[in-house]
């Protein structure tokens, strides 16, 4: 089974256009080095919860909204050495990270072992 990367984060709605440009460019960079799929979504209907949520959860303020992700990997050794391979690349290692088009810190990530892909 496929390993997959999963994200969640907020992203200021002024930020929209310059967070598609960093999508793409970071799924050739990250596709490049083998992963399968990059898959990018942007919120519109995800409702605030009273106890958990999305937003929540990234602490999204009223003037952003929820980007949920993911990369599928053909394993958890391909998304290791995946990862390695993207972070020596010229290409992500010219992008200034304190210039993201959203706060890194509230991103919830994790890797994930696929149990069913119909």
């Amino acid at each position: 089974m496929s390993y997959v990367d999963g994200y969640v984060l907020a992203v200021p709605l002024k930020n929209k256009t310059q967070y598609i440009e960093l999508a793409e460019a970071s799924a050739a960079v990250f596709k490049d080095h083998g992963a399968i799929a990059v898959v990018e979504n942007w919120a519109d209907d995800v409702p605030e919860g009273e106890v958990t949520s999305l937003p929540m959860a990234v602490k999204c303020e009223k003037d952003e909204v929820v980007v949920f992700s993911w990369i599928i990997w053909p394993s958890r050794e391909a998304r290791d050495a995946g990862n390695k391979a993207v972070m020596e690349d010229p290409r992500f290692a010219d992008w200034d990270m304190s210039k993201m088009p959203f706060d890194g810190k509230r991103m919830i990530f994790g890797g994930f072992n696929t149990i069913v892909n119909r």
